[in-house]
């Protein structure tokens, strides 16, 4: 089975890696918004998929028992080993999905945040995550929103599709799984992408646009979102629940 990695035309990761630039350190507050929208549903032990650089998945070690990085990229492999090297609590593995993830002991929230949308049979993927989840576990789901924002930068990324709450929401039940938060976020955000990237024919996101960004419109969102349910979003959010058995 193929993923949208295969057609990556600059890798997922490194110091000028296109995706980088969203939750980096040019986009600080961004990075603390997607921490904060995950956090309160992260259990004792985690897998993330995806894990880049190890950025985010550190963030999370102070409340965790356990933590598994895995990516795709041989890259990102080698560095994430460099970064947790002599942890006990932490393993590092590489594979793409789907597959038998090489996982002996369950976890209780698996997290891929910007991943499920590189990959063709999503919900295959899904039922792979499944599979090493805990039953009543569950696995947070961060992907771009809305087909109408796609762009060259999608494709340069490697992007199958983006997402509607609707089309998340039919993945996830394909999968077994249940929906237990399903809802877009980043509001602004989704204008302001659309006014670059589709309107302004910008092909990939400027840096110093990126920390314009950073500054003013997601202080904004989160304002507006702790107040109201955004008809559309720049993103798609799911905190899916693995059925007990």
């Amino acid at each position: 089975m193929s993923s949208g990695y295969d057609r990556v035309v600059q890798p997922a990761a490194g110091d000028e890696a296109l995706e980088n630039h969203l939750g980096g350190d040019e986009a600080k507050n961004y990075r603390q918004y997607e921490f904060d929208m995950v956090a309160p549903h992260v259990g004792r032990s985690m897998l993330e998929i995806g894990s880049g650089l190890g950025h985010f998945a550190e963030q999370f070690l102070p409340r965790l028992d356990r933590l598994v990085v895995s990516d795709f990229d041989p890259y990102c492999v080698e560095q994430l080993g460099k970064r947790f090297e002599g942890r006990d609590d932490i393993d590092v593995l590489q594979f793409g999905l789907p597959t038998d993830i090489p996982l002996e002991d369950k976890v209780d929230t698996v997290v891929l945040m910007n991943v499920l949308e590189h990959i063709e049979d999503d919900a295959e993927a899904l039922r792979s995550l499944a599979r090493v989840t805990q039953p009543g576990g569950r696995i947070i789901i961060w992907v771009p929103g809305y087909m109408q924002l796609y762009g060259d930068f999608d494709r340069k990324v490697g992007h199958v599709q983006r997402y509607t709450p609707k089309t998340l929401g039919a993945t996830v039940a394909k999968a077994g799984l249940d929906a237990e938060v399903l809802k877009p976020i980043n509001f602004l955000g989704g204008i302001a992408w659309w006014a670059a990237v589709r309107r302004g024919g910008v092909g990939y996101p400027d840096p110093r646009l990126v920390k314009i960004y950073d500054r003013t419109v997601v202080p904004a969102t989160r304002l507006i979102e702790r107040f109201i349910r955004p008809p559309f979003g720049q993103t798609v959010f799911c905190v899916a629940r693995v059925p007990q058995q």
